[in-house]
């Protein structure tokens, strides 16, 4: 489920959608998955045409595209990546939460412990030489707008302005995420683990690393073969337990968080025990498909 607002930054999602021949693929694809020839087959237009459409919806999410064996041979198969989409409208004056909101640049983390294929960049060049950890501590680290790994984690520390007398309801966090391929690959699926204050939300499998196309955001100097674009996700920790894009991760709920502290913890992990390590690759405003930082949301009463 991708839960989404009336915010800029869903265009992409929203274009994507404001075309009859890519609802209609939605259709088909809802029946079975597909390939660009059958899809082509089914809709009357060429490939050429087919492949286009296919690449609005993989950038925003709806559909993913794998490898698969079948009769003997290997086709690349579109499939619905997602069961629905749901747009929450403004709220009417006085419905609205009272929360605090910390937009986390990706390169300001405090922890981390990064293997190969590895690297970080600003939005006008590389961050020393890639697949070398050790420039994971260069100053200019700071203004980094993108990072990568193939295991390991990045923890970020983020104040908590809650006053003795307000109760947290809940935590509410959005980011763009992918895997890490050497180079770019659609078809490698990473468990990505995320946690709070030192607690286990649970993990997503990234589906793959870009492969198709240039993110909307990446600078012109960015090379074609390496991270373009990620997924937008939102993790949910509420009183029931945690949700990413609406889907239950896991039964960690708010009351399970240590919350009283004067500052929030983030990780974001690839553990070397994970079934799929395929690395993490997080996307910051000017690098990506949403122009944005690692959203951070404390919804609260009192």
């Amino acid at each position: 489920m991708i839960k989404s607002s009336v915010d800029p930054k869903w265009l992409p999602l929203y274009e994507a959608l404001a075309s009859e021949v890519r609802l209609k693929m939605i259709e088909l694809l809802a029946e079975q998955p597909m390939n660009n020839k059958d899809l082509a087959a089914r809709l009357g237009l060429s490939a050429a045409i087919v492949s286009m459409h296919v690449k609005k919806l993989q950038q925003a999410g709806i559909i993913t595209s794998n490898m698969i064996r079948l009769e003997g041979g290997t086709h690349k198969v579109n499939s619905l990546a997602v069961d629905g989409i749901e747009i929450s409208l403004p709220q009417r004056q006085g419905q609205s939460r009272a929360f605090h909101e910390v937009s986390v640049p990706v390169g300001h983390y405090t922890q981390f412990d990064v293997h190969p294929t590895c690297g970080l960049a600003t939005t006008e060049k590389l961050i020393g030489q890639l697949d070398d950890p050790r420039y994971f501590l260069h100053p200019e680290r700071m203004h980094a707008n993108i990072l990568w790994l193939g295991k390991g984690f990045v923890e970020y520390k983020v104040p908590n302005y809650l006053l003795p007398s307000q109760r947290v309801s809940e935590l509410e966090l959005a980011l763009e995420i992918g895997s890490e391929a050497p180079g770019v690959n659609r078809n490698w699926p990473s468990d990505i683990r995320f946690y709070v204050n030192g607690v286990d939300l649970g993990y997503w499998t990234s589906p793959g690393d870009s492969g198709e196309g240039r993110g909307a955001y990446s600078p012109d100097w960015w090379r074609d073969e390496i991270n373009q674009y990620g997924f937008l996700k939102v993790i949910r920790v509420g009183p029931d337990g945690t949700y990413i894009d609406g889907e239950r991760m896991s039964d960690t709920t708010i009351e399970d968080l240590p919350l009283e502290r004067n500052q929030w913890t983030l990780r974001f992990a690839v553990e070397e025990d994970a079934v799929h390590v395929g690395g993490m690759t997080l996307y910051g405003a000017g690098f990506g498909n949403y122009n944005q930082d690692v959203i951070f949301r404390v919804y609260y009463e009192g």
